[in-house]
């Protein structure tokens, strides 16, 4: 589905951009018709009221209404709305802003990107609204459960230039973890495996044989009796990379609710954090040919330990 940077027919609103269907040819007698079909989850009496407030409208700018016939090679905008959303009663940071990148600390539990269950509670959304940027979208994406930092692109054309700095693995990443320690373990440790979706569940994923594509080195920062916190350092950028490698290693992630097994916490339950945070970046500014270093702000708090 086609999201525009900068919408020229429906206004961002309240930090959500409007959202893009693209209209092939087909069978149905009018647009409302077609938009039932392709969006099922909306129901024809939402789309008809969203239609009488004006929320839909094609590329032209003309409001779409209920009666107007179908149209083919036409793209039609709308606003994506939730019934009810989980409130996130966290704070978002940011370390950095220039013209060209904005640089967020993300707390625990919150998206990313608007997706299933999350719009308005997401940390695209969040800025979006607050900083009145319309233009703002992540170059890279750490996990719901991960907190820290977070790269942002606000100039549409320099973002490519940024995107290339992950896809040609020039960033520097580094994350903290508390886990177990076992002293028996020589560190540093640099796992490389090949990491999958888990055939069995899709929101997980596993190590199985064959060419590696995953690679992260661990190593020790402190150790608390039975725990330690670890500094990893991921050098490519699979979907639930640390987590799956510092399970393999014996190590889980203290409050990992995904690994090694599925144990998640009732909604609105925030008093267990996943402790992996996205702590620095660091890479050559591809604009400014300058070097960059960004440290969040955020801490992991030991099991136990005090809200400051």
């Amino acid at each position: 589905m086609y999201k525009p940077d900068r919408p020229s027919v429906l206004p961002i609103r309240q930090g959500v951009s409007p959202s893009c269907v693209a209209v092939p040819a087909g069978p149905w007698p009018t647009l409302l018709d077609f938009l039932v079909h392709r969006l099922p989850k909306v129901s024809r009496e939402d789309w008809v009221q969203r239609m009488a407030r004006g929320d839909v409208v094609c590329e032209r700018g003309q409001v779409v209404t209920p009666e107007r016939p179908f149209e083919h090679s036409l793209r039609l905008f709308y606003y994506r709305e939730l019934a009810t959303e989980p409130q996130i009663p966290f704070e978002v940071g940011v370390v950095y802003q220039d013209e060209h990148l904005l640089v967020a600390d993300k707390p625990h539990f919150m998206p990313v990107t608007p997706g299933g269950r999350y719009l308005h509670e997401t940390l695209l959304v969040r800025l979006k609204h607050q900083l009145g940027i319309a233009t703002l979208s992540p170059i890279h994406r750490i996990d719901r459960e991960t907190a820290g930092l977070v790269l942002f692109s606000v100039d549409p054309a320099s973002r490519g230039a940024y995107q290339a700095l992950f896809r040609e693995r020039e960033v520097g990443k580094q994350y903290e973890a508390i886990a177990p320690w076992r002293p028996e373990l020589a560190f540093p440790i640099r796992r490389q495996s090949r990491i999958v979706e888990d055939p069995a569940q899709f929101f997980r994923c596993c190590e199985v044989p064959g060419e590696p594509n995953a690679d992260s080195t661990v190593e020790v920062l402190e150790v608390r009796g039975e725990l330690a916190l670890y500094q990893l350092s991921p050098v490519t950028g699979k979907r639930h990379q640390l987590r799956v490698h510092m399970n393999a290693l014996g190590l889980p992630i203290q409050d990992d609710h995904f690994y090694p097994v599925v144990n998640d916490p009732p909604e609105g339950d925030y008093s267990q954090p996943l402790r992996l945070l996205a702590r620095a970046l660091a890479f050559d500014d591809p604009v400014t040919g300058q070097p960059r270093q960004f440290r969040s702000a955020l801490r992991l708090r030991w099991p136990g330990e005090a809200v400051a």
